[in-house]
């Protein structure tokens, strides 16, 4: 799953620490989830974007391989 967590994080001039106390979780959770090496469930997801006052539409997608792209267009 691919974020936007570190770049509205960084506009929203809040550190890791912050963010993460906020949402509950670890300064380390925080830095794996913005390296999408982790991926947060979706009541972590709703805090984080709460948090950063965006949608989940703005903060996380996921990435399509290029079968799944190639499927859709037929």
């Amino acid at each position: 799953m691919k974020n936007h967590v570190k770049k509205f994080r960084t506009e929203k001039n809040l550190s890791q620490k912050e963010l993460a106390d906020y949402a509950g979780i670890t300064r380390q959770t925080l830095s794996l989830i913005e390296k999408s090496e982790y991926n947060p469930s979706l009541k972590l997801c709703l805090q984080l974007c709460y948090a950063l006052n965006k949608t989940l539409d703005d903060v996380f997608w996921i990435e399509q391989s290029k079968g799944e792209t190639e499927d859709e267009k037929n």
